[in-house]
């Protein structure tokens, strides 16, 4: 089993952060699109060869992200039309998310069987993720799904962030 560590800066424009493994050694660099359409994340191993992509669909009446890995589109997570509480769905083909992925606390599950674990670490400045990654050839998709899902988080606070106007 191989331990990864996603830590965001909190204050980072273009977010722009680094996933680390148990020895705090970079292995992989995630980089969003800045005052780009449409936003876009890319994840890059350590020689910096693009390994997967998360794009927001534009013109879309409700916000709808595709997860592509290795340049083949594997799974798609969209918000559902809800009037309480935000709902959203991940389609992908032999793939599910289990637990309670709006805190960050699930299970990500191909064929039955457990492929990666990711737990929310607390109390500390900014999101940090512990991602347990059981099948190693999974290891993209799982790295891409829990980025994925952060951007669907960050992008649902954005649009719930209270807004002052001057006067």
């Amino acid at each position: 089993m191989k331990e990864l560590y996603i830590k965001q800066k909190v204050f980072s424009i273009g977010g722009k952060f680094t996933v680390k493994d148990q020895q705090e050694n970079d292995v992989y660099y995630v980089e969003g699109s800045f005052m780009q359409i449409p936003k876009t994340f890319s994840i890059m191993n350590i020689m910096r060869d693009e390994i997967a992509v998360i794009t927001k669909k534009i013109f879309t009446f409700l916000p709808k992200f595709f997860v592509e890995v290795n340049g083949r589109e594997v799974l798609t997570i969209k918000k559902e039309f809800s009037f309480f509480k935000a709902r959203y769905t991940i389609d992908a083909a032999d793939i599910e998310v289990q637990g309670d992925w709006w805190d960050m606390e699930f299970q990500i599950v191909k064929n039955g069987i457990v492929a990666g674990q990711v737990n929310k670490e607390w109390f500390t400045w900014g999101d940090s993720y512990k991602v347990e990654i059981r099948d190693e050839e999974m290891e993209a998709i799982v790295l891409a799904i829990v980025i994925a899902i952060d951007c669907v988080k960050a992008d649902e606070s954005a649009v719930s962030a209270p807004t002052t106007y001057g006067g």
